[in-house]
This record gives structure tokens, C-alpha cells and sequence, in this order.
């Protein structure tokens, strides 16, 4: 359910233009206007008829989630009215798949949101591969998911962490080369002259010849962006033995999503979220005799 007040700039629209202004996708118009109900003021409003200035429309439509909730310690790091972000533990994936079923992040979303009583679904606004860590963010209904989703993905920051194989040079750098899907792999990807723009900051924390803590920020989201942009460069995530990172002292790739900085889609309050570099990654460093200190 959305509450909205009309503003003096909106006044006179009929409801259905009101409410596009407003930002509801087509997608969920169609579901209010065919499923779902509107009132103005607490009464009912037909479709076509106009609306005032300061009066309050509200709108709700049926949830539709047919995922099975399902209990999971989950780490939340953020939650309101309109968003959640949850701490992802690595070797747990965000959604169920055709091939893959079972507990899943999305799963024990939709049961904390029915024992916590909120009527809200599963609105991933990214996603992480299933062996990296840390921070989702997750609207609680469609059209915050529709705010945060298209455009407005490229204003919501990911900085990530990740142990790469020796230093890249220089210490400082873009990673500029698009990626796209390898030829008869539905997984892995490649660096391809016809591929989708990908582009790749990155910064060294610390590190020696053996191996370094990488600091990433992501100007674009392709799949596996940071894995193969470091194996492209000839540096690959220790444990990502799919792209060329030696797995003998981490079970996983190493990559943890550390920071989310962005700017409310309702409040517009500025909010940066982090989590801490998980055990394992910590565990690395310290067996390399790498010093680190906490991604805040």
C-alpha cells in the first residue's frame, strides 16, 4: 500500500496521469487498475477522474509472491518502510533458479516479512553471485523497487572488496572493457569487442607481491564484471578458479560487497551502509601476513 499527497504542481490530473507522474511503473498502474483499489481522501476514486491539491490517495494491490518462506539467521544491516538491506553470507544465493531450489536469501526475506507481520515482497534492486558476501539491497514493494531499479540503480554506490593475485599497476586505475557471455557457456563470461560496456574502479588498500586488498567501485553491473575484469588484467580473485584465481587458501572467490551509499528514493536522506570483511577474507590476509583495517 502507498500513500501519496498531491502537490499544487499535480492538481486537476486525472488519476490514472497522477498517479505516472507520481513514478508507478506501467507495469504496477496495470495491477492497481485491474486488481487493486484507490481512494482519495478514504473514498473511492474512479479512474479518469481528476484529483486536488493536498488530498491523500491511496493505493494497494494483491501480493503475487509465490516464493516459500523459509527460516534464515539473516543479518540485517538496514531496514525501513520501503527498504531492507541484508548482510549476504557467502555459498547462499540471492533467488531460487530453475536449477537451483531451497534457501535462498529471497526465501528467508518473505519469512522474516510474514513473522515480523509486513505484507511486502521480494524486490531485489541487484544481485550477488552466489559466493559473494555482503550488502543487498532489497525494496519492500514495486514501486520502490521501480525507483531504485533502471536509472536509479546508477545513482546507488557498490564498493566492493576482493584479495587479488599480486598488486595491479597502477595502484590506482580504471578497468575499461566490455564483457559479454563466453560462446556455448551459460556462466562464464568474457572480454569481447561486441560485448556490454563495462567499467571498473578500483584502488589498492594494501598488499604485497603475493597478493592485494582491492578496493571496487562499479560504474556499470555486468555479470561477473569484477571477476573478469581482474583476470583480464592479469590479476584474479584468489579462490575464483573459474577465471584463474588459485584456490588453495579460500574456498570461494574473494569479493565481499562492503558499501552501499545512496540517497533515499522517498526521504532523499543520504545513506551509506557498510559491513565488515568477513572472517575467511580476514583469515587470508593474515596468512599472508597482509595488514588490514576495517572498509569504513
Amino acid at each position: 500500500m502507498l500513500d501519496f499527497i498531491v502537490p499544487t504542481e499535480l492538481a486537476s490530473l486525472p488519476i490514472k496521469e497522477f498517479l505516472r507522474k507520481s513514478g508507478l511503473s506501467l507495469t504496477l498502474r496495470r495491477k492497481i487498475k485491474h486488481n487493486g483499489t484507490i481512494t482519495c481522501n478514504g473514498s473511492s476514486i474512479g479512474w479518469n477522474e481528476p484529483v486536488s491539491a493536498q488530498d491523500c490517495i491511496t493505493v494497494a494491490w494483491p501480493m503475487e509472491c509465490t516464493l516459500e518462506p523459509i527460516a534464515m539467521n539473516l543479518v540485517i544491516s538496514y531496514e525501513d518502510d520501503a527498504l531492507l538491506v541484508v548482510d549476504k553470507p557467502s555459498g547462499v544465493m540471492v533467488h531460487p533458479t530453475a536449477r537451483q531450489d531451497g534457501a535462498t536469501i529471497a526465501n528467508g526475506v518473505i519469512h522474516y516479512y510474514r513473522e515480523s507481520g509486513q505484507s511486502c515482497d521480494f524486490h531485489p534492486v541487484h544481485r550477488l553471485d552466489r559466493q559473494t558476501s555482503g550488502l543487498l539491497l532489497i525494496a519492500k514493494n514495486a514501486y520502490i523497487h521501480h525507483l531504485l531499479s533502471g536509472q536509479g540503480i546508477k545513482h546507488v554506490q557498490r564498493v566492493y572488496q576482493a584479495i587479488v593475485t599480486g598488486q595491479p599497476q597502477p595502484h590506482v586505475g580504471i578497468i575499461d572493457a566490455p564483457i559479454g557471455r563466453k560462446p556455448g557457456s551459460i556462466i562464464e563470461r568474457i572480454i569481447c569487442q561486441h560485448g556490454q560496456e563495462a567499467v571498473t574502479d578500483y584502488r589498492l588498500i594494501t598488499g604485497t607481491t603475493l597478493a592485494s586488498l582491492i578496493e571496487i567501485s562499479l560504474r556499470t553491473g555486468r555479470t561477473h564484471q569484477i571477476r573478469v575484469h581482474f583476470s583480464h588484467i592479469g590479476h584474479p580473485l584468489l579462490g575464483d578458479d573459474l577465471y584463474g584465481g588459485p584456490a588453495e587458501l579460500i574456498q570461494r572467490q574473494a569479493l565481499h560487497a562492503g558499501k552501499l551509499s545512496f540517497a533515499h528514493p522517498i526521504t532523499k536522506e543520504h545513506l551509506s551502509i557498510y559491513s565488515p570483511l568477513p572472517p575467511d577474507m580476514c583469515s587470508v590476509l593474515d596468512m599472508l601476513g597482509i595488514t588490514h583495517i576495517p572498509n569504513r
